[in-house]
């Protein structure tokens, strides 16, 4: 992912490597990310902020710092990122075909059956992920990587 993110090559501080930046993914600790930090990234940056239970930035003070699209892993605001929405399908789906491995293409299908979960009329800045209480994600998960694991040959069946 580096290689394609960061052509340039840019090393530094976390405050050295947003600027200009698009996209900010957090998955490390507790209000790391700051205002003037968001401020430096480009136009309408993109913040996945998922640390727990403190992210690394507030949702709404990266919103208020300029943030267009912000995604969290707390329960308490919009768009939360949890893993809870793919496992249980990537597992019923797995034992279901009786696959001898979860390999990248079984990831990659659940991650696109989510992302087809949300339609172009739901789609909004706080409505990029579907619900953890959405009824359709298992199914369209477990499908998805059954067909997957299917033609990845991965399948028992």
């Amino acid at each position: 992912m580096a290689v394609i993110t960061n052509p340039d090559r840019r090393q530094g501080t976390l405050q050295d490597a947003l600027v200009d930046c698009d996209v900010f993914i957090g998955v490390s600790a507790g209000k790391v990310l700051n205002a003037e930090m968001v401020h430096s990234m480009n136009r309408q940056p993109i913040i996945f902020a998922m640390a727990n239970p403190i992210p690394e930035i507030f949702p709404n003070d990266a919103l208020a710092a300029g943030a267009y699209i912000v995604g969290t892993g707390r329960s308490d605001y919009p768009n939360q990122i949890n893993n809870v929405l793919a496992f249980p399908g990537i597992f019923r789906g797995a034992l279901d075909c009786r696959a001898k491995t979860i390999n990248e293409a079984m990831k990659m299908a659940a991650v696109d059956a989510l992302a087809d979960l949300i339609d172009e009329q739901e789609l909004s800045v706080t409505n990029i992920i579907p619900s953890l209480f959405d009824q359709r994600v298992v199914k369209a998960v477990s499908t998805a990587v059954i067909k997957a694991a299917i033609e990845t040959k991965v399948s028992q069946l």
